[in-house]
């Protein structure tokens, strides 16, 4: 219930723009949010590296309405690229397709999120497609596939809570895909998505089997298991592959108190950096997801 209400609140950007006025609510969304600008992000991504974990990198936006909009989305990422590029960095940016136009047409998304691949092809770095909400599962699919045959590095995403989920992870494995499988953030009907979190918890199991399969591995998939639950951390963490054949992902700012056990057991370690000024659907999203998150919120504002 709480899940779904904040789910649905955070698609209320009027509540966001009141919260950017209180100046408490800017300090907690910095918990979850590098900032407001390019420079932000990347100054996390630079103390993150040095402490020894590897990052991505997004920036936060999703629908945008005009061609000139996607444009400079995408060239938020081109620039980002050239400072990671310039810089060393062990990051990777993420990206979602309605940001570079999905709205306006596939052959606006695919131009921009071409020009990222491509600065990204020269850097040598992988590039991260998220995956949002259901109606856009097939075209994002297929937008990856068609650009994985150009930039074969390049990740796609799989969201375990959707019940067609099971079926594209066997096609992505047996295409020997870059797959990250996170749980699922946003607010779905039944008859797509389960909509109890026990059911959710054994998709992603048995997804993460999937992806961990002899088979999968070796066609070359590569997954990356994007979870704070430490159950599904130990589930991967169990298995019998090399932890050079996975990782797991997790969210700036939210349970850095497993990092440290996941380090010493040998797994790689990235966390996703948020930034952006459209920090307002992010930051209610991961709320939804934690109830720890909200509690963290209330008792601050009540201070």
């Amino acid at each position: 219930m709480m899940r779904a209400f904040l789910l649905a609140l955070s698609s209320r950007p009027a509540l966001g723009r009141a919260m950017d006025r209180m100046p408490l609510a800017r300090r907690l969304v910095r918990r979850f949010v590098a900032g407001t600008r390019p420079a932000d992000g990347l100054d996390v991504v630079r103390r993150l590296n040095a402490g020894g974990l590897d990052t991505a990198l997004t920036y936060l936006g999703e629908n945008v309405h005009s061609v000139a909009a996607a444009r400079a989305a995408a060239d938020v990422y081109v620039e980002a690229l050239e400072t990671i590029a310039r810089d060393g960095l062990r990051c990777t940016p993420s990206l979602k397709l309605t940001q570079m136009g999905l709205d306006l047409g596939d052959e606006v998304c695919i131009a921009n999120t071409r020009r990222v691949l491509e600065r990204a092809h020269a850097a040598g770095t992988l590039v991260w497609i998220d995956m949002e909400q259901s109606a856009y599962t097939e075209r994002t699919l297929a937008i990856w596939e068609r650009l994985r045959r150009d930039f074969p590095r390049v990740g796609c995403v799989i969201q375990a809570y959707l019940r067609r989920s099971e079926s594209d992870i066997r096609r992505l494995a047996a295409l020997g895909a870059t797959v990250r499988l996170c749980k699922g953030a946003y607010l779905e009907p039944p008859a797509l998505a389960f909509p109890d979190r026990l059911e959710v918890d054994e998709s992603y199991a048995r997804l993460m089997g999937r992806l961990l399969a002899p088979e999968s591995l070796a066609r070359g998939a590569y997954p990356a298991f994007a979870t704070h639950d430490e159950r599904m951390q130990a589930l991967a963490g169990q298995s019998r592959v090399a932890p050079e054949k996975f990782e797991i992902q997790m969210l700036y700012g939210i349970r850095d108190d497993l990092h440290a056990a996941l380090r010493a057991r040998g797994l790689r370690l990235r966390l996703l950096v948020p930034f952006g000024e459209d920090w307002y659907g992010y930051f209610m999203r991961r709320l939804a997801e934690r109830p720890a998150n909200l509690v963290f919120l209330l008792r601050n504002l009540a201070r």
